[in-house]
């Protein structure tokens, strides 16, 4: 499990395709703390550390993760956001990221407002009941709430810290990130789609 806060931004140095699966080695500051077989979101994706190299780490994407996040689109050089899965005697800073992407959005708007952001994104609209006014959303492995909710588009508002401390500076109308609906939303509109039937 995750909060969505991210811990560093780590650089992609290689991608080596494999089959239908791609590998990417990823430098970082925290790389180096890594061990084989640890669970670590990048960019809100879960993906099992295979191997560290000093301030590098292996991770592989499998063709179901290539076809539901933006790890597809990623090129040498790019910039991850990084965290480490939560220890059970952490604080919840954020809110609970399974690291379990459920689809990509598409920005389509960026404005600075006198020193913070505002972002708007189109998701599917088959998601929208998962999308609430002042709810949390995971955006690229980021905690963030979002605003100004209609069926198919939300708004997010970013501090400067965020800003200057994840891949959300990159992120320009077009860009395609990675979405994790509230896990507790999705229980309770689960189970009022089984009590309609």
């Amino acid at each position: 499990m995750f909060t969505g806060i991210i811990e560093s931004v780590g650089q992609i140095e290689d991608i080596i395709s494999e089959g239908t699966n791609k590998t990417f080695w990823i430098a970082s500051t925290l790389s180096g703390e890594f061990k084989p077989d640890q669970s670590v979101s990048h960019n809100g994706v879960c993906l099992t550390v295979e191997e560290v190299l000093g301030n590098r780490h292996r991770v592989t994407a499998i063709a179901e993760t290539l076809q539901k996040t933006n790890l597809g689109e990623w090129q040498k050089g790019h910039l991850v956001n990084i965290e480490r899965c939560m220890p059970m005697n952490g604080r919840l800073d954020g809110h609970i990221v399974q690291g379990h992407v459920d689809v990509t959005g598409t920005c389509i708007h960026r404005q600075e407002q006198g020193g913070s952001w505002v972002f708007r994104f189109r998701f599917p609209e088959q998601f929208a009941s998962l999308v609430i006014e002042k709810g949390s959303i995971c955006l690229n492995g980021i905690s963030l709430t979002v605003f100004d909710v209609s069926v198919s588009e939300f708004s997010i508002a970013v501090i400067p810290y965020t800003f200057e401390h994840t891949n959300i500076k990159y992120i320009l109308p077009g860009t395609a990130v990675n979405l994790e609906f509230d896990v507790i939303g999705k229980y309770v509109n689960r189970m009022m789609q089984l009590a309609k039937n």
